[in-house]
């Protein structure tokens, strides 16, 4: 890979390096505190999916200890949370690099490594029938975690791939700030489901029996538990979350959220070359140009694009509202467009796909 260049001279520029290894010095004189303090390694497990053939492992190891407030909040399962602040959830320190054990249905499958950031992602081969299975994934140190994953049937051809921000959550944010926001400072029961969104995705869903739901979202693997604890609270069907890891690499100082949805969901025509999605967006920034971008790679991936229309005060706040009819006939992929969840099942529904 080539090192990222300095505008202004032209060489290698080594400072997101710099920041990677002072992130890394830093967290190992963390990592040591929390030994000391009795931590351990633990996971978090995520919802997972996969085909009959293989599964898609996802969760994060963390240092943790057992049976105390910071355990629970971060066990996605786990319903009675209180008021929590989104920034604790960037208090735990991430393990790199520990092996975690992976059972499904109670049978031990395999062993998987974490990243650098403490990610679990992992593609694990399986003989397993459609429907949900149970995933319990556990480090030596830890305690067993369950987390359902979807087995898609080999005969499905329909999806939904959703984005977060905007499109089942309301943020009323600029852009810029949204992520911050929503991750830092919003108390967890105080985010709002975007109206008609739940009804919206449940009858898509309802209208096509054992169609997965993917939620793509450019929110660190930190904001999981919350996240998840939100879907649930709104009544959202349940599916994988699909995030991204923030911080330094070795050559950028921050990753990039359009490079992980147009990643994502070239992945996902990859894993699945049968199905159709539908993708739902909204207006406020990128969603429109990667599904354009995706639709028209992939048309035959694309059963329909649906965009969420900002109101007037959330579009200026978003950085303005994309040209709605730009990209609605280059692909032949039907675009649709609302305010609101009830519009776009109208919407959805005239092309028979609700």
């Amino acid at each position: 890979m080539n090192e990222p260049k300095d505008p202004e001279i032209g060489v290698p520029d080594s400072r997101p390096r710099f920041a990677a290894r002072t992130e890394d010095w830093i967290h190992v004189r963390r990592s040591r505190r929390a030994i000391k303090s009795g931590k351990a390694p633990d996971v978090i497990p995520y919802i997972g999916y996969g085909s009959t053939e293989w599964v898609r492992v996802l969760g994060r190891v963390l240092f943790l200890k057992p049976s105390t407030p910071e355990h629970s909040r971060l066990r996605a399962a786990v319903a009675q949370v209180q008021r929590v602040r989104g920034w604790r959830s960037f208090t735990s320190l991430h393990v790199p690099h520990h092996p975690v054990s992976v059972s499904i249905d109670g049978q031990l499958v395999t062993e998987v490594v974490a990243d650098r950031g403490g990610v679990i992602d992992a593609i694990v081969p399986v003989s397993l029938s459609p429907g949900w299975h149970t995933i319990t994934l556990q480090t030596a140190e830890g305690e067993p975690a369950d987390t359902p994953i979807h087995v898609l049937d080999p005969a499905s051809r329909f999806g939904v791939i959703s984005d977060v921000d905007d499109t089942i959550l309301m943020t009323a944010l600029p852009k810029p700030f949204v992520a911050a926001w929503n991750t830092f400072v919003l108390a967890e029961q105080a985010r709002a489901a975007t109206p008609g969104m739940p009804v919206l995705l449940d009858h898509l869903l309802g209208a096509h029996p054992g169609a997965p739901i993917v939620y793509l979202s450019t929110g660190a693997w930190n904001a999981a538990p919350t996240l998840t604890r939100f879907l649930a609270r709104n009544l959202y069907p349940v599916g994988p979350l699909l995030l991204t890891d923030w911080g330094p690499t070795h050559d950028r100082w921050f990753r990039s959220g359009r490079e992980h949805k147009q990643r994502e969901l070239r992945r996902l025509a990859a894993e699945f070359p049968d199905m159709r999605w539908v993708l739902i967006g909204d207006d406020g920034q990128h969603d429109e140009q990667l599904y354009h971008e995706f639709s028209t790679e992939h048309p035959q991936n694309v059963a329909a694009v649906a965009i969420r229309q900002l109101s007037i005060g959330e579009a200026v706040l978003a950085g303005g509202r994309s040209k709605a009819q730009l990209h609605r006939s280059v692909s032949g992929v039907p675009w649709v467009y609302g305010p609101d969840g009830a519009t776009l099942q109208d919407e959805l529904a005239a092309l028979g796909l609700v």
